[in-house]
């Protein structure tokens, strides 16, 4: 059931921090729409609160110490941050995971083509969506081509006043009885949603054709505005990784800005509170990791997804640059460490209330939610947290007076989920699911309550500072 809204405990200098940390939660979400992006944006950030590449401090060949600050990046698409606490690595971690890939459209590698006039991207979805709501709203491209002599150049589209949005188009009501019959999972099919770039025919004559000889014309006006912008060929369109997102910028949500409404909420409101704490903390006596990662919503598949050896490879570097060379130390620090596995949960939504087991949901202003499992029906796929890890985090919680709440993830028939926590079990540590309450979870515009942020951050503070 519902417990406290939090709202009606803080104090002025609660409130003044809350706020504080909710515009810079909106910056990060405007600046990093995509893997790449996030990375970026958290290496910045990073280094400005004092923290080197391990590759750096491999090159210079000095042995790493407590209190020092290390950053490793995978194919510029998954993060790991790593403060030195003042027990050996080998006696575990504190570990904040999250995910900073989300439900999207992405370009395909031949995309381009021409169809009575318009042109269009070819696409293919990405994540968990209901495919209708991407349509007939402004969209954005970012994302980065790469060319043949190694050349990167970023393309980020639709996200500044003056510039060009594009849309997925939809069938006008008046012909729609058809439409409107399908199930909603039919509405519109995943090879509808091509992403309309163009209309107006190149303005010049091609060399060796007339006017009236052109084809595809409007097809050959892209290109050549593609060419004049980012020195791109079509052929680079295969070396290119194009995400289609929703244009715009995160805004306050209600009439007394409680919430925030904005795209790629699932995952990066656990990643940027994770983040957040995690730069804040600046000592404790276990080591302290914030591992962002990319791929969970199809998998944590992949060379950037959590079931690569990226994470476990870089503790087995920290553990040489401090303790020795050790395959065993590396196993030790893997299975004596704790993680909070951080992924949105289902917030309660009262007109969908047939979907939920109210006694068992996450609520708005109730504080950072923890699932002991996910999971879906009967617990298949699920990491479920041992009660002895769930008192002490309890007790480290409730020292710090941070709000939390216990859920599930809808009625136990009906569906279900699961995040990055069963894959890092696998090593023996301690893991629970952790995050914070959203509402529209994988739609385009998410909305989360800026009090559970709030107490996500509070609440990854005080996890960082847990002793044995």
């Amino acid at each position: 059931m519902a417990g406290k809204n939090i709202w009606t405990t803080y104090n002025e200098s609660q409130l003044a921090e809350l706020d504080a940390i909710n515009e810079k939660y909106k910056e990060c979400l405007d600046a990093g729409k995509t893997e790449r992006e996030c990375v970026e944006l958290c290496v910045r950030m990073a280094e400005e609160s004092g923290y080197r590449s391990l590759e750096e401090v491999m090159t210079s060949g000095k042995k790493l110490k407590a209190g020092d600050k290390i950053y490793a990046v995978n194919m510029k698409k998954m993060l790991a941050l790593f403060r030195l606490g003042e027990e050996p690595i080998s006696s575990g971690m504190n570990i904040l995971g999250a995910h900073i890939d989300s439900p999207r459209i992405d370009v395909k590698q031949n995309p381009l083509y021409e169809n009575e006039g318009l042109a269009y991207l070819d696409t293919h979805y990405y994540g968990g969506i209901k495919k209708y709501q991407w349509v007939a709203q402004p969209l954005a491209l970012h994302g980065v081509i790469v060319k043949k002599n190694g050349r990167v150049k970023k393309v980020s589209i639709g996200e500044e006043e003056n510039d060009p949005v594009f849309v997925i188009t939809d069938l006008l009501v008046h012909l729609a009885q058809e439409q409107m019959e399908k199930k909603a999972s039919k509405v519109i099919e995943g090879e509808k949603l091509d992403l309309l770039i163009g209309n107006c025919p190149v303005d010049e004559v091609l060399e060796g054709e007339s006017r009236k000889e052109q084809k595809e014309a409007v097809k050959a006006n892209v290109l050549r505005l593609l060419k004049e912008k980012y020195s791109m060929e079509e052929a680079d369109f295969t070396s290119a990784e194009l995400e289609i997102v929703p244009a715009g910028k995160a805004r306050d949500c209600g009439l007394d800005r409680s919430m925030i409404l904005s795209y790629g909420q699932d995952d990066r409101v656990c990643a940027f509170t994770s983040l957040f704490a995690m730069l804040d903390v600046t000592d404790a006596k276990r080591t302290g990791c914030c591992l962002l990662v990319d791929k969970e919503e199809i998998g944590s598949v992949g060379a950037t997804g959590m079931h690569s050896r990226f994470f476990e490879n870089t503790v087995a570097e920290l553990i040489a640059l401090t303790e020795g060379e050790s395959e065993l130390k590396v196993r030790r620090a893997l299975a004596n460490s704790r993680m909070l596995s951080s992924d949105v949960s289902a917030a309660y939504d009262p007109m969908y209330a047939e979907a939920f087991e109210k006694r068992s949901s996450a609520f708005f202003a109730n504080g950072l939610t923890f699932n002991k499992f996910t999971g879906s029906r009967g617990k298949s796929g699920s990491n479920d947290a041992n009660a002895e890890y769930i008192a002490t985090l309890r007790k480290a919680l409730d020292d710090e007076e941070v709000a939390y709440q216990f859920a599930e993830l809808g009625r136990v028939d009906l569906g279900g989920g699961g995040t990055i926590a069963y894959i890092m079990a696998n090593y023996g540590m301690e893991v629970i699911d952790s995050g914070v309450a959203v509402l529209n979870m994988h739609a385009p515009y998410e909305v989360s309550s800026k009090a559970d942020v709030y107490e996500a951050v509070r609440g990854y503070r005080a996890f960082l500072k847990m002793q044995k």
